[in-house]
């Protein structure tokens, strides 16, 4: 079968080759699918710069998931059947003609939307309902800021925090993006290219801040957000793209962990406010049944109609490059599909 392998770190044109590699053999708690279209992530970006420490060593095929129909089963899986058409959260190996996945991590695709659309939701999708209905719970008017909102995990944030009924903030880095903000139901969509986020919260909080913050970029990022944070406010942390493509080793690495700023446990008993980490590798390598619950959740909203995700492109295997060097230039909008 054919892969698109990363075979070097840097430069999007120059770091993926298509090869022929073996098919891989589900396991008896697995699912093979044929994949017609998979997804790309922001990870997989940063593992594309060599700074993603869980991604394999090269040669390495990446992809966090899959959208296809089910060409074979694990002896002990009983919730799917071959041709049953299916989305599914990979744990690498997405890149891929054929990819196995842990059956708990793969749900039927709903009717209404497409298979590119469905590549959105495994990773993306179930890693926003985690963030806003697993950490956190959010309410009706409740002030929720959400970093980096244009983007998949952002959309995906914005329409279940609608469904919530809550008073959201979101940040972007163009005015088409603020645009595309607005027509999803953001209230206060912000350029932080053109003006401080945290200033122009202020200014519209004062004292009260925000309830809830989920932030995909970290380091400096992170440490003015929980500044915003009223009292018995949370902070989601669910990514570290302020590192994305910069060079410098270790030292860059430590700037970040400096950038985040200085947090003992009393600073937030004082406040009553609460911090999270999350990472859904984590989650689908030792909770995959919450995983599962997830996915469920998610698909129950979609076919609700309170979910839909945004395609902001769909290339071919072949224009891997493109597709990357897109998502890695943070002009996207929504999900990066790629069909075979």
């Amino acid at each position: 079968m054919k892969a698109v392998a990363l075979v070097k770190y840097g430069n999007a044109e120059e770091a993926f080759e298509i090869r022929e590699v073996s098919k891989p053999v589900p396991a008896d708690h697995e699912v093979l699918i044929r994949v017609q279209c998979f997804g790309l992530n922001y990870a997989d970006v940063m593992a594309r710069y060599g700074q993603y420490q869980d991604a394999p060593p090269l040669p390495a095929v990446l992809g966090y998931e899959v959208a296809g129909t089910i060409e074979e089963i694990g002896k002990d899986v009983n919730d799917f059947a071959v041709g049953n058409k299916v989305m599914a959260f990979t744990r690498f190996g997405g890149y891929a003609e054929y990819a196995v996945a842990d059956a708990r991590g793969t749900v039927e695709i709903p009717g209404n939307i497409t298979m590119a659309e469905a590549t959105a939701l495994p990773t993306q999708y179930g890693t926003a309902y985690y963030c806003a209905y697993e950490m956190v719970n959010l309410f009706k008017d409740d002030h929720v800021l959400i970093h980096a909102a244009a983007g998949g995990v952002g959309t995906a944030l914005i329409q279940l925090a609608r469904k919530k009924g809550c008073v959201i903030y979101g940040t972007a880095g163009s005015d088409e993006k603020l645009d595309y903000l607005r027509g999803i139901g953001v209230d206060y969509p912000i350029n932080y290219r053109s003006v401080d986020f945290y200033k122009e919260i202020k200014n519209l909080r004062g004292k009260e801040g925000v309830d809830v913050v989920f932030d995909a970029v970290g380091g400096t990022n992170y440490k003015k957000s929980r500044k915003l944070l009223a009292h018995g406010g949370r902070i989601v942390s669910f990514g570290v793209s302020e590192r994305s493509g910069k060079k410098g080793g270790i030292l860059a690495d430590l700037k970040l962990v400096f950038n985040f700023g200085f947090l003992h446990p009393i600073m937030l008993l004082m406040k009553s406010q609460g911090t999270i980490g999350v990472n859904m590798l984590r989650i689908g390598d030792h909770q995959p049944d919450t995983l599962k619950r997830c996915l469920m959740g998610v698909v129950e909203l979609v076919n609700e109609g309170a979910l839909q995700p945004h395609i902001g492109g769909t290339f071919s295997a072949e224009q891997i490059g493109a597709a990357h060097d897109l998502l890695g230039s943070r002009n996207s909008i929504g999900k990066i599909a790629i069909e075979w």
